[in-house]
């Protein structure tokens, strides 16, 4: 199975993880829709919607790049219905889009709290609940549909949360979507799981975790190809998992995991948070 023909729509994929993800199912012929917030050029942030549809479509897929913030309900419901329009309905939805601040209580403005709790849990609540009835019509001519959350798996360890109490729970908020949609949406064979990195992957985020460098870090890469091994599974047996990229690859077949690495043959690769 692959994923030719597919629509895809995803959250928040201009760049890093998200946009190769996106390309990696273009790859296989996927129609993907992206729903981010850049559309200007930005000096510290490389990447706008349009520069990763250019991507994507060389990549081999069709793309919609659509200006949302996923944290608007009209915007997005707009969204997910353009998308369906264009491409005869949405088979898969990834939830990538997400907000970072790794400060303590008193550091963390309840600005900066209410981003992360808007884009992480209320955006992945909305768009999964705005492309459910897409998914749904999906199930019933067996596309195999899919909902894939770029989130940890649960982990009630204080540790976990001492350090960053905002940041922990807005993306434990995004972990407890996939546990319970999971079990609410099997019954209309829609997949629901999660995905995480084993090691810290080099993306635009790193600027918020002081002292990681490129060898200790593996590329976007290692994550768009377990996504593609999760999104091609069977929706009826594969639901409602918290999987790593490295043991998915693993499964799969994979033994050389060196070429994922930022500088190759490094020994100190770190493990990203929450693991």
């Amino acid at each position: 199975m692959n994923l030719a023909g597919k629509t895809i729509f995803i959250s928040g994929a201009s760049r890093g993880i998200g946009l190769a993800i996106a390309k990696r199912c273009a790859a296989d012929g996927a129609n993907v829709a992206i729903a981010a917030k850049t559309v200007d050029p930005n000096p510290k942030l490389p990447g706008t919607i349009y520069s990763a549809a250019q991507e994507i479509e060389a990549a081999g897929g069709r793309c919609l790049p659509l200006q949302v913030d996923i944290r608007d309900e009209a915007q997005v419901v707009d969204a997910a219905k353009k998308t369906a329009e264009k491409f005869g309905g949405i088979d898969i939805v990834i939830n990538n889009a997400s907000a970072i601040s790794l400060t303590n209580t008193e550091a963390t403005p309840i600005k900066r709290f209410d981003l992360m709790f808007g884009v992480n849990v209320r955006g992945t609540f909305l768009v999964t609940q705005s492309c459910l009835p897409y998914l749904k019509t999906a199930g019933e001519r067996r596309r195999n549909p899919h909902v894939l959350t770029l989130a940890p798996p649960l982990n009630m360890d204080a540790r976990w949360f001492a350090p960053h109490v905002a940041y922990t729970m807005a993306k434990y908020g995004m972990s407890m979507c996939v546990l319970g949609h999971a079990e609410e949406f099997r019954a209309y064979g829609i997949a629901v799981n999660a995905l995480w990195p084993r090691t810290v992957i080099q993306t635009a985020a790193l600027q918020m975790i002081p002292g990681v460098k490129p060898e200790h870090c593996r590329t976007p890469d290692i994550m768009a190809d377990a996504a593609c091994a999760i999104l091609t599974a069977d929706a009826a047996t594969t639901t409602g998992n918290f999987f790593i990229d490295e043991e998915v690859l693993k499964r799969a077949g994979a033994t050389d995991f060196d070429r994922y690495s930022v500088v190759p043959g490094s020994k100190q690769l770190l493990p990203d948070l929450f693991l």
